[in-house]
């Protein structure tokens, strides 16, 4: 899926097998060493070189490196044994962090995630995006991004790179986003460079579900390595994890879930579709089919899905159908996709994962009316990351980005 580094300054390449080479990779392992390191652990050059298997004086000039990269920082003073000398850990810098941003169709949001996958900080602004030309939307996006570039200086971050997750088929190394239904966008070629200007290493793009789907993968257990991440907005899209890796397909548009045939005679979809999962079970259908009206009166999207909640919570039953049917319909796509992924677990996300107390119920009635087979091996489970899943995850891919790629800061 990585598409070449899109870099501030070119590196001069090495021939096969060189000593550049052959140091570049060191230096991955060097850090790659000190990022496994827990957070109460202060590795020592002696401790590094242990682990990484090469010798000190290799391990303390590759550090050098780091450290004048500004990648990693000495810290804190601890013993090799009672009479050893007192030795200086090192740990990822916390002073450097990459932004992630995110366009949906109802909000912009951007936030701050430091080397060791934390987000430290996250803006999300509610803004009509479906029908807004995409230099539109990016203006928007770009004063966001400077309001937390300015956050960011004022606590002495540097920001080495971006991410930018988007609701729609993409096409990374161009920048393009091929299409995005429900913001009525087809062929636009974004102007990144204004989001996030001279980043020091990369800047990527994302489409929202499989960002999503990342960013989840760092909260799963070791051994659940493979699993489909639903994500559930406007529209809704789908991220697949393959033995740890995000599976995107030949073309990079695997996953796409909400445009599975439910109803082969239902609805339009924006799609230009019949019947898609998306008009029975994305936000605008559960809405319309609550009484909370079709998207044409003055209430905003936000409004009235705090009215649905609302009127969940008390149990009235236009509401409370029109999520269970939600959850038929959403059962039916995860039986077909549970059989031909071969995965059993599934990871609801977005208003998904707000309304799974609703949905859960009609859910498993499908799986055991479809797929009685395997429903029980089946693990639905709610994702806790919220509105900041997608730009977590595309930002944490650009860390990873990086600390596989330490010499693009390294002279």
């Amino acid at each position: 899926m990585r598409q070449p580094a899109t870099t501030a300054r070119a590196a001069t390449p090495s021939a096969p097998g060189s000593v550049g080479d052959v140091r570049k990779a060191n230096l991955v392992r060097v850090l790659s060493v000190i990022a496994a390191a827990t957070e109460d652990q202060r590795l020592s050059r002696a401790d590094i070189a242990q682990l990484s298997q090469l010798t000190k004086a290799s391990v303390s000039s590759l550090v050098a490196d780091l450290l004048a990269a500004g990648l990693v920082i000495e810290i804190g003073v601890h013993r090799d044994g009672e009479r050893g000398r007192p030795s200086v850990g090192l740990i990822l810098n916390p002073a450097r962090c990459v932004m992630g941003m995110e366009i949906n169709v109802d909000y912009i949001a951007a936030g701050l995630v430091d080397l060791n996958g934390k987000l430290l900080a996250h803006e999300i602004l509610p803004r009509t995006n479906h029908g807004s030309s995409a230099s539109e939307v990016l203006t928007a996006l770009g004063e966001l991004s400077q309001t937390l570039q300015e956050a960011a200086r004022g606590q002495g971050l540097m920001i080495l790179g971006g991410g930018l997750a988007v609701p729609g088929l993409v096409q990374e190394d161009h920048f393009t986003v091929l299409q995005a239904p429900n913001l009525g966008w087809v062929e636009q070629i974004l102007d990144v460079a204004s989001l996030l200007p001279e980043p020091k290493t990369r800047f990527r793009l994302f489409n929202e579900a499989n960002a999503s789907a990342l960013a989840q993968q760092q909260l799963m257990d070791a051994q659940e390595r493979d699993f489909l991440f639903i994500s559930g907005e406007v529209g809704i899209g789908g991220g697949l994890i393959i033995d740890a890796e995000l599976f995107i397909g030949p073309q990079g548009h695997a996953g796409e879930l909400g445009h599975v045939v439910i109803e082969p005679d239902g609805k339009k979809c924006s799609c230009g579709g019949r019947g898609c999962l998306e008009t029975v079970a994305g936000q605008e259908a559960i809405l319309a089919a609550a009484g909370l009206g079709d998207g044409t009166e003055n209430a905003s999207r936000q409004e009235r899905i705090s009215q649905l909640y609302q009127a969940l919570q008390s149990g009235a039953e236009v509401a409370v159908n029109a999520v269970a049917e939600a959850g038929k319909s959403l059962g039916i796509a995860v039986t077909s996709a549970l059989r031909l992924y071969n995965v059993s677990t599934v990871v609801f996300g977005g208003h998904f994962a707000a309304l799974e107390q609703w949905l859960r119920p009609a859910m498993e009635s499908s799986l055991q009316d479809h797929a009685p087979s395997i429903a029980d091996q089946a693990r639905l489970l709610r994702s806790p990351l919220g509105q900041t899943g997608a730009l977590v995850g595309a930002a944490r891919s650009v860390v990873g980005d990086l600390l596989e790629a330490p010499y693009q800061l390294v002279d």
